[in-house]
């Protein structure tokens, strides 16, 4: 919710932003401070990543959520481009360290039958902050209300005290049991699954009795050579279907997300102040898919459902280039059938992310989210805002659908390898998918 609070305030606030009476920054300037964000991103989840792994999964997201809370709190009170980019990096930062410890978290205190689900739901939730993030803009930049000098500075500063709100409530999020084990704490993870335990028997009942045990080499956690071995070597299928994953959607989001708002003023007219509501119907599409198609990830499958929404997704957005060359979309046609498209692709790319954080063994979890998180990010987040940017500004709806084209077809081709290389990890312990690293399962590359 918080980076998709934070990538469309400064979308929606980039006009803004240029005003004489806020702090007169060029598009060059809005475009650089975009970068640095997702450069901040990359570079804070392989940071935080490591110390994730090392540190633990409770430490880490509490920091994460506290250094994105200072930088955004701070971005409220920039005087000039120089306060205002620095802080731009620090909210990045702090939302790439996210990624790698609450992905860590949720896979590692989720029961198995409801992993695939809740992970979705979770990284779906990006799209209730990309809403909230526009009905604020659109609010508080209202004349009548804050107006534009002083509306912007608020919306920043609200998010701070969204951040310190969840750091609150997420205080009460218990340490993950298994890196408990995994660093010679048994005695603490015995505690923390017997408050759990209790809990669900005061509510439900008696549970059935365990029926295994998984052993951890509790000790120091592996070096960076040693999770290469195990990306490269032992899983090194594993590791090209997760690439393909999170490049695909990284690409095929910012395509579109960071772009959409100069289809709409540039193809079809709308003014710049009427660009924030278009995000609704979008932000719905991309909250209800991950709702909505989750379960089936338990039921149907991780390996068919992943295909299938990266396939569906990559041919529902040939079809909308379609219909845009042909010139048979006005502006709302358009964002419903982004709309659309993204109800697919939202549950697409929340199965990355599921994919990357049960895929690896405990020991190197964290490390491999913000590795993959980081490529992938870098890669779609840079090049596919500037390519299509580029493409609009021939004013060619041929050249725009071009580069839609390129997404869709990178869609394609990772909903294939995920067909034929996935796991079928539904409803398996996650030991079961990738067992500790100090068993060293053999090297089959699968």
């Amino acid at each position: 919710m918080l980076d998709g609070l934070e990538v469309t305030l400064v979308g929606s606030l980039g006009a803004v932003l240029q005003r004489s009476d806020s702090l007169s920054l060029s598009a060059g300037e809005i475009g650089a401070s975009g970068s640095l964000y997702i450069g901040g991103a990359v570079l804070g989840a392989l940071f935080f990543g490591r110390l994730t792994d090392q540190l633990g999964r409770k430490r880490l997201f509490l920091t994460t959520l506290a250094v994105y809370m200072v930088a955004t709190l701070a971005t409220a009170f920039a005087p000039d481009y120089a306060w205002f980019a620095v802080c731009r990096f620090g909210t990045g930062f702090g939302i790439g360290g996210e990624y790698a410890a609450i992905n860590s978290a949720i896979d590692e205190l989720i029961p198995a039958r409801l992993r695939g689900r809740v992970n979705l739901a979770i990284n779906g939730s990006f799209w209730l902050g990309a809403a909230l993030g526009a009905a604020l803009s659109l609010v508080l930049l209202d004349p009548h209300v804050l107006g534009p000098a002083l509306g912007w500075r608020v919306c920043f500063l609200l998010g701070a005290v969204f951040a310190g709100v969840i750091l609150l409530v997420r205080r009460h999020v218990p340490e993950s049991p298994r890196w408990l084990l995994s660093h010679g704490r048994p005695e603490e993870a015995e505690t923390v699954v017997a408050q759990i335990e209790l809990e669900i028997v005061e509510r439900s009942g008696n549970l059935a009795p365990a029926t295994k045990t998984t052993n951890y080499g509790a000790g120091r956690g592996p070096s960076l050579a040693e999770v290469a071995r195990v990306l490269l070597i032992q899983y090194r299928r594993r590791s090209l279907v997760a690439l393909a994953l999170m490049v695909a959607q990284a690409f095929f989001y910012n395509a579109i997300f960071f772009t959409y708002a100069l289809v709409l003023s540039r193809f079809y007219g709308v003014p710049d102040d009427r660009v924030a509501l278009y995000i609704f119907p979008f932000a719905l599409g991309n909250v209800l898919g991950p709702f909505l198609l989750g379960p089936l990830f338990d039921t149907v499958g991780r390996r068919r459902m992943i295909a299938a929404t990266y396939v569906l997704s990559g041919l529902a957005l040939a079809l909308t280039a379609w219909a845009f060359v042909a010139g048979w979309l006005d502006a709302r046609s358009q964002a419903l059938c982004w709309s659309g498209v993204f109800f697919l692709a939202s549950a697409a790319a929340s199965s990355a992310y599921l994919t990357v954080s049960e895929i690896f063994p405990l020991e190197m979890r964290a490390l491999a989210i913000a590795v993959f998180y980081a490529v992938g990010t870098g890669v779609g987040g840079v090049v596919a805002p500037v390519l299509l940017g580029l493409l609009i500004q021939t004013g060619s709806r041929l050249a725009v659908a071009t580069g839609w084209g390129i997404g869709a077809t990178m869609m394609l081709l990772a909903g294939a390898l995920a067909l034929a290389f996935g796991v079928d990890a539904e409803r398996k312990s996650l030991e079961d998918v990738a067992g500790p690293m100090a068993l060293r399962p053999p090297s089959n590359g699968a």
